[in-house]
């Protein structure tokens, strides 16, 4: 029992959204052990060993778990439903809550980070809910997610990250024709007054097949544009989904479900040329 409790906050997290199949365990908002493994196919094979695997690096049998974290997308649909299935089984059979995060914020939160040379360690305050308020207006920066979703499209958002804070978000998780989601984020930039606009606007992600579109912003945001490429990493995920669980938060798992996301109907119809 002592040992039990010694382990009492430990969570294990899961994402395969992405070719990257992630997973870590975390003490609260610590990371004990990560592994992050580019597989194109394979997903479903490849998720329980590499769960063992970080289980074992960090010392942790799945009695002692205390938590689920799940990516629960958006990204590929061959992908998604994996991650978020076997999240749901495992909390069930172990009596355990679970809760879903973004994909494309663990993706944003970890490319603010490598930008600003921070580490998950640096983040713990904030996801314990000991963090300070968030950065000022002038230190506040942009973090565009981009998951490539093929023909022009990507899944993406929009999230404010600022020294002190995790990422907030400011537009909602979805799938958008790049060209046009370029063209809407020209227009949040400019209705905000000077002093109010980010100090940085990174496209981060699946980038090299929509640096061009992102390229387009740059008569506008001058050197404050900033284009990388990132993989997302299970340590970021777990920051957000420590904060979740230790705020007491869970998902009921029968319900929670992939965020497959869709194109709206102006969107499609611009696709088929309507």
């Amino acid at each position: 029992m002592e040992q039990h409790n010694q382990k009492a906050r430990r969570y294990l997290v899961m994402d395969t959204s992405t070719a990257t199949l992630c997973t870590a365990v975390m003490d609260g908002a610590r990371v004990l052990a990560e592994n992050n493994l580019l597989a194109q196919r394979g997903h479903a094979e490849l998720l329980m060993p590499a769960v063992q695997q970080v289980l074992q690096a960090s010392g942790t049998s799945q009695r002692e778990l205390a938590g689920i974290i799940a990516g629960v997308g958006p990204g590929s649909y061959t992908g998604i439903r994996i991650a978020v299935a076997a999240g749901k089984s495992l909390a069930w059979a172990l009596g355990i809550p679970v809760v879903g995060i973004s994909s494309l914020e663990m993706l944003a939160l970890g490319a603010w980070a490598q930008g600003a040379g921070l580490t998950a360690g640096d983040l713990i305050p904030a996801a314990e809910g000991r963090g300070g308020a968030a950065g000022s207006a002038q230190a506040a920066e942009w973090v565009v997610p981009l998951m490539d979703a093929r023909r022009g499209q990507v899944y993406t958002a929009l999230f404010e990250a600022a020294p002190g804070s995790l990422t907030r978000r400011l537009e909602p998780d979805g799938i958008r024709l790049m060209a046009d989601w370029t063209g809407s984020l020209a227009a949040l930039w400019a209705a905000l007054p000077p002093e109010a606009r980010p100090s940085v606007v990174t496209f981060a992600g699946d980038t090299d097949k929509h640096a061009a579109a992102a390229e387009a912003l740059r008569p506008l945001l001058g050197d404050a544009l900033r284009i990388a490429g990132y993989a997302p990493e299970g340590a970021w995920g777990g920051l957000l989904g420590a904060a979740r669980l230790l705020r007491g938060e869970r998902d009921e798992a029968h319900q929670l479900q992939p965020n497959y996301t869709q194109l709206t109907e102006a969107e499609v119809n611009k696709l088929q040329g309507l």
